[in-house]
């Protein structure tokens, strides 16, 4: 038999695909309750058991978190968890590599060119080189080659409410975000809000009188084509009138007898007074016109002048709003340096001082959420992320402020004291935090980590993390494409950082 087309493996895939979990879970229900053991059959069920937030209704995800260790992953809005579900991640040398990501593309029908045309459905791509969130089977351990999965009900819910962009975390033990207030976590300038708002008013009424200037000039130009009407006409008449008076004139030259000649003398005297009569008339008319032509003139160079002023203040506006816009800080012992990205484009790398460098600070994970009602600065929250050899060890604090976990949840909160302290050694320049005062709103995140930038962090990417003393199977073993290059600003003697990502 000949090999089968993508198309046909496609097809095939799919249809194996959707039957495959049903048969898995009711094949494993079987053996449990055959074997008359109750209690295994309810943890299996229980294993693929999804959560929603029944006490208050759900916003817009802020970020995803993916707990290894429990194979879950539990979605959070600006108030709290919002959706839990199960996940299997990576086998064992096919790790999901533990780390900070994002969303950074969606396909509700995806099929893997890297494990033979496999299908993907509802993939939210995490990195270029192939880890994602995507539907499949989820048994009750590691089996992916380094994706997470999810079940395919839960996937395409997660899809529909998500964007590009959103933070997903990926933590080798339990974790939660706790709500954090510091001073060191920027706020937007007061006038920010009002300057955006003021920008709009002004890119909308450039927009209107340019319209304005645009119909002025269309009409000035219509009564300029209407008042060229008596002036060809003017022009045809006089024209034939000429040609009359040379046709009587020619006429007296070679008139033979006294009568012609008094006959062609009267007809020459009444062409040339029908002339002067034209002329004046054609004179008179395009006096007439050239106001006309003067006022399209200036309508022309209003709508010009209105058209470049709308230009100006539309590109205000939309650099403005750009600001406005959710935007990353990453800010690495490593290497000392503070990263921002908005938008998926690098815009600032600047050095800054972490009192104490050779002792670790963690990886930290601050989260911007929307203002309270009556309340100027927006609120903080954040997660760390702590390696899966300190998990173990590690007191579950009981006391600690919860957002939105139920009280029966293993998710461990951040501890705020570590967070904090992480906060208390970075010293930021401050026209540094000026400028990102400019940019900081909700939904934009800082993050802090003793590692340095990863490799995948490039064109297209909000910034990725990894945790180094983690197991990274599942992204080591990936087939690398074409590399290309992310280049951050930074102040002049400084040499611009550059980091890559690869096609999948």
């Amino acid at each position: 038999m000949g090999a089968l087309s993508p198309r046909a493996r496609r097809a095939g895939n799919q249809s194996r695909i959707w039957w495959r979990p049903l048969c898995v879970v009711t094949a494993t229900l079987a053996l449990a309750i055959g074997a008359g053991d109750p209690a295994a059959a309810a943890k299996v069920r229980g294993q693929r058991q999804v959560a929603s937030i029944e006490t208050r209704d759900a916003g817009e995800p802020l970020m995803a978190v993916v707990s290894l260790r429990s194979q879950q992953i539990t979605v959070y809005d600006a108030d709290g968890w919002i959706l839990r579900g199960p996940v299997s991640s990576g086998q064992k040398g096919r790790e999901t590599p533990a780390g900070v990501f994002s969303v950074i593309q969606k396909q509700a029908e995806h099929y893997s060119n890297l494990y033979d045309d496999a299908f993907m459905p509802h993939m939210q791509r995490l990195t270029w080189s192939g880890i994602a969130l995507h539907g499949g089977i989820v048994p009750a351990h590691p089996a992916s080659h380094g994706c997470i999965r999810m079940p395919y009900d839960f996937a395409e819910r997660l899809f529909e409410i998500t964007r590009v962009g959103m933070r997903v975390i990926v933590s080798p033990g339990d974790v939660a975000p706790v709500a954090i207030a510091h001073p060191a976590l920027f706020q937007p300038k007061a006038d920010a809000a009002a300057m955006a708002a003021a920008r709009t008013a002004e890119a909308e009424q450039a927009a209107a009188k340019a319209d304005q200037a645009r119909l002025a000039a269309v009409a000035a130009g219509r009564e300029a084509a209407q008042a060229m009407t008596p002036v060809r006409t003017a022009e045809n008449l006089k024209l034939r009138a000429e040609a009359q008076l040379a046709a009587a004139e020619r006429a007296a030259a070679s008139a033979m007898s006294d009568e012609a000649k008094e006959q062609a003398e009267d007809a020459k005297t009444k062409a040339a007074a029908k002339v002067a009569e034209l002329a004046e008339r054609l004179a008179t008319a395009r006096a007439e016109l050239q106001p006309k032509f003067d006022a399209v003139a200036r309508a022309r160079d209003a709508a010009v002048a209105a058209e470049s002023a709308r230009v100006v203040a539309a590109e205000a506006a939309r650099k403005t709003a750009r600001n406005q816009g959710p935007m990353s800080v990453f800010i690495s012992r490593k290497t000392q340096h503070l990263y921002v990205r908005q938008g998926s484009q690098s815009i600032l790398d600047v050095p800054i001082t972490i009192q104490d460098p050779d002792r670790p600070i963690g990886t930290h994970v601050f989260t911007a959420a929307e203002r309270t009602e009556g309340v100027s600065d927006i609120r903080w929250s954040v997660i760390s992320l702590h390696g899966s050899h300190q998990d173990d060890s590690m007191p579950e604090p009981r006391d600690a402020t919860r957002l939105g976990l139920d009280e029966d949840n293993e998710a461990i909160p951040t501890d705020l004291g570590a967070a904090k302290a992480a906060l208390d050694r970075i010293v930021i320049p401050e026209d540094t935090r000026d400028r990102i005062a400019e940019l900081v709103s909700p939904r934009s995140s800082l993050i802090v980590s003793d590692e340095a930038l990863s490799r995948e962090t490039g064109q297209g990417t909000d910034f990725v993390v990894l945790l180094s003393g983690e197991p990274q199977g599942g992204i080591k073993n990936r087939r690398r494409g074409p590399e290309f290059e992310a280049r951050y600003w930074r102040p002049r003697g400084f040499s611009s950082w550059r980091g890559s990502f690869f096609t999948w």
